[in-house]
């Protein structure tokens, strides 16, 4: 306690006594001052915000890598804060709040954990926040502002703030856009700011152009990030933004080593666990991705418990789309089937649960294994789910119903689900998506091409086959999923089989295999078209590649038979 004031009285008192009632003097107003440990109190008022609150939950007492952000805030609660920001980085959107509001409690005018918590709403990667979200965010940002305290941290502010600013009239789009250029301006302005190059890639991964093939944002994000990883490779950010920026058939392989480090990095976060496999399945990996599958789920089930969580979440079933994906590109049809029947227990989502995957596990269930008759009456599943609103998610079902009423000769009912299916698409249109717009126009495409099939069109079916194989490679796998639960180029590869035309088929087969390599359905159709096209050496390698893929099965499928016999007939 006055330590300043001490040192000061040290220094005079043996050489000019006459300045000692003047010290006590100084040393008295210090020690009611600046040197008491009470702090003025707060002028700030953050009463009527409806933070989340609670204790933060860590599975297992795990860590979620190394951040250091240096800020102005009370020296105290600086650990808590950077563990704020690790949490934001690996998507644990939910408890980087709470971190953040945690901050707030011991210093109530720190900026920086004012921008945390508007970062926490904005999931810039994911679906944008709902109308109170965006409200409460905006309101968070105000009451930061008054509380900056430099000019770096109002920058930070002022950048987030470009995408809550007239949230209620400009469209996310154009918004998400603002925020990408203002962290443009924070990364060159602040050019020894890791925070500020790392916030800058994932800005720039959500506002790329999701329907190129140039990658233009993604190229430029992940050079940005490759530049920090060597020195700090243990950031959670850097790990995480560089597989999302190379999670497309182009570029993943340049992030397997980073795939097969994140995991370590974040070993508490269902997220961090599961991320990699998304680097797994591009790359056809089935191995690897089932593991990092089976931590993810375990991680997110753990959290579930924590939290009391009424539902099912969404990173447990996120992972579990993944892992049955994975199960059955080996011809693992038990593992799938047990994972399935999983799926179908589950009787209710979590209120803030993605919708997809549960709509995609069992179209791809059956579908993969050809099982028209259960596509056909395919169900979504759960009910408690008002699917009419996800016209998007539920599209699937009625594409899956599709495919098994064409191969069961059910026209009407083929076009049934098909008309459904257009009236999809056309909700989309009206939203304004055009993103998932697209996917569903794959899906009405492929519908039409194979009920044309069915009714003797075949040219025109081929035509119609061969322009949704081109519209899916246009538009490209959303990252909530695995995969098509049919890529349109296999199934063009199918129909020219079901047409007689091995040599077409294997063509559309190898290269499909080229964007979903090691694809169970597509290795054993390129095989097959290749022996019944005369051409020996590709139904070996095809034959031979089967057999490696499934392995580790206790039973064999018949496609494996056959390849086993074909072998060994050769």
């Amino acid at each position: 306690m006055c330590k300043h004031a001490f040192c000061l009285f040290s220094q005079f008192e043996m050489k000019s006594p006459p300045i000692l009632p003047l010290l006590f003097l100084v040393c008295s107003f210090l020690l009611n001052s600046s040197c008491t440990s009470e702090k003025p109190k707060s002028t700030v008022d953050t009463s009527n915000i409806d933070f989340f609150r609670g204790d933060i939950v860590m599975c297992s007492g795990q860590t979620f890598g190394e951040v250091s952000f240096s800020l102005s805030c009370d020296y105290s609660v600086r650990e808590t804060f950077d563990l704020a920001v690790s949490l934001l980085h690996s998507f644990e959107y939910r408890e980087a709040e709470k971190a953040f509001v945690q901050v707030l409690d011991a210093d109530t005018e720190c900026a920086m954990a004012y921008w945390g918590v508007a970062m926490s709403i904005y999931h810039a990667a994911w679906s944008p926040p709902g109308k109170s979200d965006l409200a409460k965010a905006s309101e968070v940002l105000e009451v930061g502002k008054s509380a900056a305290k430099n000019a770096r941290e109002m920058d930070y502010l002022n950048a987030i703030g470009t995408y809550y600013k007239d949230w209620d009239s400009v469209a996310h789009g154009i918004r998400a856009k603002n925020y990408e250029k203002a962290m443009e301006r924070m990364y060159e302005k602040y050019e020894d700011d890791t925070e500020a190059a790392v916030f800058y890639a994932l800005a720039l991964y959500a506002t790329r152009d999701r329907s190129g093939t140039e990658y233009v944002n993604e190229k430029k994000a992940g050079k940005i990030l490759e530049a920090i990883f060597p020195d700090q490779p243990n950031h959670p950010g850097v790990a995480h933004y560089i597989i999302h920026n190379y999670d497309n058939p182009d570029l993943a392989h340049l992030a397997l080593p980073t795939a097969r480090r994140y995991a370590d990095i974040a070993p508490g976060s269902a997220h961090a666990q599961h991320m990699p496999s998304h680097i797994f399945t591009r790359l056809g990996l089935w191995d690897e991705s089932i593991q990092s599958n089976l931590n993810s789920m375990s991680a997110a089930r753990c959290y579930a418990e924590e939290t009391a969580m009424d539902g099912t979440g969404g990173e447990e079933v996120h992972a579990m789309d993944y892992l049955i994906y994975a199960y059955l590109q080996q011809g693992d049809n038990a593992k799938a089937g047990e994972m399935h029947q999983r799926l179908l227990s589950m009787d209710k989502l979590a209120a803030d649960a993605g919708k997809y995957n549960f709509g995609s596990i069992s179209a791809r269930m059956w579908l993969e294994n050809k099982n028209w008759t259960e596509a056909a009456r395919l169900e979504q599943h759960p009910s408690n789910v008002d699917w009419g609103e996800f016209p998007w998610e539920i599209a699937i079902t009625h594409f899956a119903r599709v495919l098994g009423a064409v191969h069961n000769k059910d026209i009407d009912a083929a076009k049934e689900d098909l008309r459904i299916l257009e009236s999809l698409h056309q909700r989309l249109v009206n939203a304004d998506d055009p993103y998932q717009a697209k996917q569903v126009l794959v899906q009405v495409t492929a519908s039409r091409a194979w009920i044309k099939l069915v009714e003797g069109y075949h040219e025109a079916a081929v035509t119609l086959m061969q322009e949704a194989a081109g519209l899916e490679a246009e538009v490209g796998k959303h990252p909530v999923s695995p995969g098509e639960v049919l890529p349109a180029q296999e199934l063009l590869g199918d129909m020219m089989m079901v047409l007689g035309r091995p040599k077409e088929a294997l063509s559309a087969y190898l290269l499909n295999l080229q964007s979903h390599p090691n694809r169970f359905n597509g290795v054993y159709g390129a095989a097959v078209a290749a022996k019944r096209a005369g051409e020996h050496k590709t139904a070996k390698e095809q034959f031979s590649k089967l057999v490696e893929l499934t392995a580790a099965n206790v039973e064999d499928r018949t496609e494996v038979i056959e390849a086993k016999q074909y072998l060994n007939e050769i």
